[in-house]
């Protein structure tokens, strides 16, 4: 134990040890048990609050971008995400073909977010999650959310027994495509109704939204019962956790911010928009997270800080019909996609909504919308251009890839290596990144380590990091080493290279 514990330290590892298959990693904390916080920036001045952002470039789809087949009756409640040149699509819907009878969640994908989108191979979306019967979500599956760390997906759900009278829960699932989905947690709940206040709207707990940033997944989610719920039960809460699946480590956010709680029922205590249905992502180049939510005009864009403490930016709105909550154009892991062409400067908001009531009396017609945000400032200070490039993986001048986290910059033999850590692989190098030194290289072959009940990790140059799941495993032709949970416990920690 003494020889391997001096070869863990000093990163020198071997490959060729046996190799597993890539496994997700959904019901542990989703990073190699490495979270961490960003680093120590240095100080600088305070934020202004309610700046007014800059607009332009307005846009709109031609008509109907994603729908069902002939017997879905409705459409609506979609996640988003651009992925490797496609964008995929996930919605509410329902059809006779898929039992039990209820909400479905379809997918299909296409070349933007103008589509046209399509089922795998151009037929029809298909079915990918329904009700089970005899669980909480027995009838009703809805309100997609979908993200990817590494190579797993990660959908949180609205899910249902039957008619709202409080039972409506959030689920969780876990897919290595997107496609052919688990569900996770037992099949159980990871989220209900905090049933601080009955109001007359019983709908209970749903409409999730996820985010994965700096190592914690961010959920919002609508509970009709939350204390500082509306009169109509309107209201956005935000609880987080290094864990996926919110079974431990759960911060819910509160008056004073966020603050530890035993369970993810604690009592609703602050809101964060006076709203149903919205979708969230985080901008690095505004460095805030985005809340999209319909009112009146529109989608209107509200805005907060990394803690959810202030307001940076004024409002900004999508105008345009809708009729349900909009799915926010996001990349995998949540965040806004990168302008390859001005990443300080230049932002892309762009929403997928409902616009008109169907013949079955529901949302349908989902449509694009979209504007941007111009002199966004994502390179004024250091600690915003960390924001803007944090996850993003780009070539390198000695045909390698570049990924940027938190700072610091990741060199990566291989690029398929690389589009499973990043949150984002662009195709050319941006000359706005920032020139900072390579602080490690991921060779190909190099060894993972796995320590029990601890997760995986790779060693780089005497520092141990943090893997989200093992699918780099055969994508870099790596070994397994198990090794002692103290000897990973006395090793050096480096970055969580999924985030």
């Amino acid at each position: 134990m003494r020889q391997l514990l001096s070869l863990l330290i000093a990163g020198s590892l071997v490959s060729g040890c046996s190799q597993t298959s890539a496994q997700p990693q959904a019901e542990g904390t989703g990073h190699g048990g490495i979270a961490g916080g960003a680093p120590q920036a240095p100080k600088e001045p305070p934020r202004a609050a309610d700046v007014a952002l800059a607009t332009g470039a307005s846009r709109q789809s031609a008509g109907v971008v994603a729908a069902g087949a002939v017997d879905a009756s409705y459409n609506y409640g979609p996640t988003v995400m651009v992925e490797n040149g496609r964008t995929r699509i996930w919605w509410c819907s329902q059809y006779s073909s898929a039992p039990p009878p209820g909400d479905d969640i379809l997918y299909a994908e296409g070349p933007s977010a103008d589509g046209p989108f399509t089922g795998p191979g151009g037929g029809a979306p298909p079915a990918v999650l329904s009700g089970s019967p005899g669980n909480f979500d027995g009838m009703h599956t809805c309100d997609p959310s979908v993200l990817r760390v590494g190579g797993t997906y990660f959908m949180y759900y609205t899910g249902a027994a039957g008619d709202h009278a409080l039972g409506n829960a959030i689920g969780m699932a876990t897919s290595p495509d997107g496609i052919h989905w688990t569900r996770s947690n037992g099949g159980q709940p990871i989220l209900g109704a905090s049933h601080d206040v009955h109001r007359d709207n019983v709908y209970g707990a749903g409409q999730p939204s996820v985010v994965f940033l700096d190592g914690w997944y961010y959920l919002m989610f609508t509970d009709t019962t939350g204390r500082a719920a509306g009169w109509n039960g309107a209201g956005q809460f935000v609880v987080r956790a290094h864990d996926p699946a919110f079974r431990e480590g759960v911060e819910a956010l509160g008056e004073k911010g966020f603050e530890p709680t035993a369970t993810t029922a604690a009592p609703r205590t602050r809101s964060v928009v006076d709203a149903f249905s919205v979708d969230l992502e985080w901008v690095g180049a505004l460095d805030a997270f985005a809340i999209a939510h319909e009112t009146a005009d529109g989608t209107t864009i509200t805005f907060w800080d990394r803690d959810f403490t202030m307001q940076p930016y004024q409002p900004v709105v999508l105008p345009g019909a809708w009729k349900e909550g909009p799915g926010l154009v996001r990349r995998p892991d949540g965040h806004a996609p990168t302008s390859v062409s001005d990443p300080c400067d230049l932002v892309s908001l762009d929403v997928v909504r409902a616009t008109e009531i169907g013949p079955a009396g529901a949302p349908t017609g989902l449509q694009h919308f979209g504007l941007d945000v111009k002199g966004a400032g994502g390179c004024s200070t250091p600690s915003r251009t960390t924001a803007t490039f944090d996850g993003v993986a780009m070539p390198s001048p000695d045909r390698m890839i570049d990924l940027y986290r938190r700072g610091e910059r990741i060199r990566i033999d291989r690029r398929s290596v690389a589009a499973v850590l990043a949150g984002e692989l662009v195709d050319r190098p941006l000359p706005q990144a920032p020139e900072v030194p390579v602080k490690t290289r991921l060779r190909s072959g190099a060894t993972v380590v796995h320590a029990y009940g601890r997760g995986y990790g790779m060693v780089l140059d005497g520092q141990l990091y943090g893997l989200p799941d093992t699918t780099i495993v055969d994508l870099n032709g790596s070994g397994v080493q198990e090794i002692d949970p103290r000897q990973w416990d006395a090793a050096a920690r480096g970055l969580p290279l999924g985030g």
